[in-house]
């Protein structure tokens, strides 16, 4: 078994469904009133895949323009980065364009980079469309996500995907030394015994 620890920080305007997307994975629970987020809350989240298991470091920062020159100290070495926006609310997409800018300013390690539109059960107060938003992720190398945190659509798919993209980065050439990938022992020997015996019998 591989065991990888990532950093995971959720970021976006008040009321968009953060701390509410973060609890329906972890807790498989919803509330209607959440309260807003003070500063930043801290929560662990764990993502199988294949031979991995993915320990995500959560970080669910606050949205409130009181709280944001707060927010670097908690995406400062983060190895992917949700922004989230309400598909009802505009305003709460236009914001999206300033947090990218804000991490891309403020971080020098690779970051991985996810727009995601949450509360798609409200379809009838629609205000941005999927096409749109998947195009202004393109432009800005990020990928697209649509979530309802209160359906329980998209959340399970959300998580496991950068799951897999933090494994891509793990195993590509040069992986980025914050990316912390942990070996069973076990798996190491058993490693060690298959190449011991393939060049034994070599010709």
């Amino acid at each position: 078994m591989k065991r990888l620890i990532a950093k995971l920080v959720f970021m976006g305007s008040q009321g968009v469904g953060k701390s509410s997307i973060i609890t329906r994975y972890i807790k498989g629970d919803y509330k209607m009133d959440s309260e807003a987020t003070i500063g930043a809350s801290f929560m662990y989240a764990k993502v199988m895949i294949r031979d991995y298991q993915i320990t995500l470091k959560v970080w669910d920062t606050a949205g409130q323009e009181r709280f944001r020159s707060l927010v670097p100290m908690y995406y400062r070495n983060a190895d992917a980065v949700a922004i989230i926006f309400d598909v009802s609310d505009r305003e709460s997409y236009e914001q999206v364009k300033y947090w990218i800018n804000e991490v891309r300013k403020n971080t020098d390690t690779p970051v991985v980079y996810y727009v995601v539109g949450n509360k798609t059960d409200l379809a009838e107060s629609r205000k941005v469309t999927y096409e749109e938003a998947k195009e202004f992720s393109n432009y800005v190398n990020a990928y697209y996500w649509e979530t309802s945190a209160q359906a329980n659509i998209g959340i399970q798919d959300l998580f496991t995907n950068v799951g897999r993209n933090l494994i891509e980065i793990v195993e590509s050439e040069k992986p980025p030394s914050n990316l912390k990938l942990e070996v069973d022992p076990e798996d190491l020997q058993n490693t060690n015994k298959n190449n011991s015996n393939t060049s034994c019998c070599r010709i």
